[in-house]
This record gives C-alpha cells, sequence and structure tokens, in this order.
C-alpha cells in the first residue's frame, strides 16, 4: 500500500486578515513607511561601509597610526566590518524593492536601482584594492593578505547583493490585479509563490510534494517575502493570465553578469599593477 502523503502545515502571513482586505479593495495593504525606512538603513550602513574603508585608507598612507595592532589586522579587521555593513545594508535595500518594486519603464534606472547593493560592494572595495596593490609602504606580506581578504569580500559582499528575484513596480501590479484577493502560498526557502493548493484535500502543486510548511497570503505579502515568481506549474494549472507577471524562468545569470565583468576587470588591473612594481624594481 502506497504510503499517504502527510499534508503540509499551512501558516497565514503576519497581517494576512488586513491585507486580504485590502486587496478585496485595490490597495497596497503594506505601508509606504516600511520600504522608506529600510532604504535609509541601508544608506546610513552604507556610509558606514565607506568610513571603514576609508580608515583602512589612511592607515595605508600612515595617516593614522594605531599602535596596538598590526597593520595587516587592522586592514583585515576594516575589511571585514566593510563587508558586513555592504551585505546586511544590500539585505534591507532588496527587501524594499520588494516592498514598493522599481518602475521598468527606464531600463538602465531600473537596473540601477535593483543592483544598488552590487554597485556599493564595487566602491567599498575596488578603490581600496588598487590602492593596497599600488602601495610600496606595505609590507609584503601585508599587502598580499590584506589584499586577497578585499578581493574575497568584493565576491562575498557582491554576491550577497545581488537581487536573484527582482521585480518591476509594472509586474507587481499585473500580478495583483490578476489574482486580486486569492490566497497563494510559498515554502520557507522557495523563491516561487504558488496559487494551487487544495486545503480540503490532498491535491497540490506537485512542486509542493516535498514541502511540511506553507505560508498562506495575497500576492502582494509573497512578492514582499522575497517569492516574485509565480510557479508556472500553478498558472498553466489555474489558467491564470500570465501576460506582465514574473514566472519563474530564472534571471540569476543575467543579473550576475556585472559583478563577473567587474572580477574580470579587477584581474586586469591587478596584474598591469604587479608588472609595473616588478619593472620598477628591475630598474632600480
Amino acid at each position: 500500500m502506497a504510503e499517504q502523503k502527510k499534508k503540509p502545515t499551512i501558516t497565514n502571513a503576519a497581517g494576512y486578515e488586513q491585507a486580504k482586505k485590502a486587496a478585496a479593495q485595490g490597495k497596497p495593504a503594506l505601508a509606504q513607511g516600511n520600504a522608506t525606512g529600510l532604504r535609509v538603513g541601508a544608506v546610513i550602513l552604507w556610509v558606514l561601509a565607506f568610513v571603514f574603508e576609508i580608515l583602512a585608507v589612511l592607515i595605508i598612507f600612515g595617516k593614522l597610526n594605531i599602535t596596538f595592532l598590526p597593520t595587516m589586522w587592522l586592514l583585515i579587521i576594516l575589511i571585514v566590518l566593510d563587508l558586513v555593513c555592504v551585505i546586511i545594508g544590500s539585505q534591507l535595500w532588496k527587501k524594499a524593492n520588494h516592498i514598493r518594486p522599481a518602475s521598468e519603464k527606464n531600463n538602465a534606472l531600473f537596473w540601477i536601482w535593483n543592483n544598488m547593493g552590487v554597485i556599493v560592494a564595487c566602491f567599498a572595495f575596488l578603490p581600496l584594492i588598487v590602492i593596497m596593490l599600488s602601495n610600496k609602504n606595505l609590507d609584503k606580506k601585508t599587502k598580499v593578505v590584506a589584499t586577497v581578504a578585499a578581493i574575497v569580500a568584493l565576491l562575498i559582499g557582491g554576491a550577497a547583493s545581488i537581487d536573484y528575484n527582482p521585480i518591476s513596480a509594472e509586474q507587481q501590479q499585473a500580478a495583483m490585479v490578476e489574482l486580486g484577493a486569492a490566497d497563494v502560498y510559498w515554502t520557507p526557502f522557495g523563491k516561487v509563490y504558488h496559487t494551487y493548493v487544495n486545503e480540503a484535500g490532498d491535491e497540490y502543486c506537485p512542486y509542493l510534494n516535498r514541502s511540511e510548511a506553507l505560508t498562506r497570503g495575497t500576492v502582494e505579502q509573497a512578492i514582499a517575502a522575497g517569492r516574485t515568481r509565480l510557479c508556472s506549474w500553478c498558472a498553466k494549472h489555474d489558467g491564470i493570465d500570465t501576460s506582465g507577471i514574473l514566472m519563474d524562468d530564472g534571471r540569476a545569470e543575467e543579473l550576475a553578469e556585472p559583478l563577473t565583468e567587474t572580477v574580470d576587470e579587477l584581474t586586469e588591473v591587478a596584474t598591469e599593477l604587479q608588472e609595473l612594481e616588478d619593472n620598477a624594481e628591475t630598474a632600480d
């Protein structure tokens, strides 16, 4: 006898009833101030990241003397603090973008708005890396270790700052218009929301077969929670008009291209600087 699948536990998202009523009236359920507060917090953290970068630069040029720790460890500590601020700020910014997405009418501005975290990560580490590679006052061990730490921080910060599930204001509005106050469901770690869940029986989207817990909410709540894409299987099964709605077709590789290009450029710069330094030593 086939083992009967255990039904997943369904929990309502915070503010579910209020969101349902607002969605039924065609009103946004989330306060405008939520996104603004998150963005302010992100900017404050990013400014603090630049402060740590400036302190590191001052130490490199000998403008700031701290004697209780070796220069190498001071630089590593500042790089780590820089990285923490960049990552946390980026997470706040991405959360704000899911609550109040930017319009995609201007593609360039839309890309910049959704990749602010990656841009900040580049500015927070690239100048520092170039300065360390070109500075002759640092001893070789400090230069190598600190530069490697900064490059690793750039890669981690950039990867963590990419919004792998961006959505535009137009796509959010299209989903809200099409689904209205209908319930949608998502898993704790998934990146899509589902519509085909029959709570009265044992019928679920096949992609939920291994899920033990689901969250129920409106489509606006799902998007705010980072589930910006509609499950393609659910859309087909429920006959949902998907025109203008972001589907689970994947865009991570496309979004990662700018970071890859940045790393390639960084490698070229590092190689050129090393060659110049070697030539200078040979000339001496």
